[in-house]
């Protein structure tokens, strides 16, 4: 049986004041009040605890399009826009967390953990394990539907992710972790805090060319109006139908010979089944053709006083020329050598309302491929983090 969630939020007016703050009281479905809950601004270094008395304060800045999510073990995690509880006290009523599992086709099993951790932390850490590490990783659970060929990876408890190299420790709540095997899609969603646990010149200078094109940068820069003067090329793509690849007939056909096959068991395969299933497995459904180049930001920016709005119906491809910070003496400097990345968004006619922190709603529903996808949690920063810190 699925779980529900029912939570309750009660907003209570208190006095005006200069700085934005979220305040007020966690309590359980009794009106017990509960102590040491996580209490933070989902992708940034800004948090706290709630006292013994279930009391928080949390200092939060303007226009931020982020969730403050209130997290405890045992019990459902609440999230709520920012800007929906700013300057607001609350009374937030927290459930006890139902201890029976959701009843599922697919079991989470040991075989699954060790055939699918690597994929899985190549997918969500990255490739550096020496230095980005999952204290906690074998809290895990995991299961594959081998009939549709689907990964799906689940965290009972609290990821506390080690990154040495960007000196942060995060504590990532993994809401989703869904890899479809059949159309390379990975679906992930999860929420995060930052702590800084390193601030030298090598963390710094790793943090800058983590953040030097990268997806949050450009969003940055579409909300500054800056997306030419930061050096971005953004292109208009839309797919074009591959004629190699298996029509939809030619699809059926090749699933129905295959559930023959599968009932009894022959597995002499005709040269037309052998030759659709070639083309399914060599050749790509859709290639990719450029049909402007150079497009200004207002073709997929809508600006309405301080709304930013990104959207767009068909694919971006969006240029990167990337020189390395390097480290001379105490300066950072850019390198003289560059290499361009190229990315590609498929907005796919959603609309995203961008923040100032680079950060955008349902940031989910936004399907990047190339060098965006590079942006996994050994890359990841901080919402509020700024270049040079």
């Amino acid at each position: 049986m699925k779980k529900s969630i029912v939570l309750l939020l009660l907003l209570l007016p208190f006095c005006f004041s200069f700085a934005q703050m979220i305040k007020g009281t966690v309590v359980n479905d009794a009106g017990m009040k509960i102590g040491n809950v996580n209490i933070y601004i989902d992708g940034t270094k800004t948090g706290t605890v709630s006292g013994e008395d279930g009391s928080f304060t949390l200092n939060v800045s303007g226009k931020n399009l982020g969730n403050v999510i209130f997290r405890k073990e045992n019990y459902e995690t609440f999230a709520t826009p920012v800007s929906e509880v700013a300057n607001k006290t609350l009374k937030v009523v927290l459930l006890k967390s139902n201890d029976i599992e959701e009843v599922t086709i697919v079991p989470y099993t040991e075989e699954a953990y060790k055939n699918y951790i690597n994929y899985f932390l190549d997918s969500f850490i990255g490739y550096d394990k020496q230095n980005v590490k999952i204290k906690n990783q074998r809290s895990l659970k995991f299961s594959f539907d081998k009939k549709n060929k689907i990964l799906k990876v689940k965290a009972p408890k609290t990821l506390i992710i080690e990154n040495k190299n960007l000196g942060y420790e995060i504590e990532y709540n993994l809401v989703n972790f869904s890899s479809d095997f059949n159309t390379k899609i990975i679906n992930c969603s999860g929420t995060s805090l930052f702590k800084e646990t390193k601030n030298n010149n090598k963390t710094r200078l790793n943090r800058m060319n983590a953040y030097d094109g990268s997806l949050l940068h450009f969003f940055r820069s579409i909300y500054n109006n800056k997306v030419a003067a930061d050096q971005f090329i953004v292109n208009h793509v839309i797919k074009v139908p591959n004629p190699k690849y298996p029509s939809e007939e030619e699809l059926n056909t090749l699933k129905d010979y295959m559930a023959v096959v599968k009932n009894t068991k022959v597995i002499n395969f005709p040269d037309n089944i052998r030759d659709i299933a070639e083309r399914k497995r060599r050749e790509n459904q859709y290639s990719l053709a450029i049909v402007k180049t150079l497009i200004p930001d207002s073709d997929y920016v809508k600006r309405n006083n301080d709304e930013v709005l990104f959207s767009f119906k068909d694919i971006l491809q969006v240029n990167y020329k990337k020189y390395d910070y390097e480290l001379k003496g105490k300066d950072f400097v850019k390198g003289k050598i560059p290499v361009v990345q190229t990315s590609f968004l498929h907005p796919e006619g959603e609309t995203f309302e961008v923040s100032k922190d680079g950060n955008i709603t349902t940031p989910d529903l936004l399907i990047t491929e190339g060098e965006f996808t590079k942006n996994k949690i050994e890359n990841m920063l901080p919402l509020d983090y700024q270049l040079g810190d």
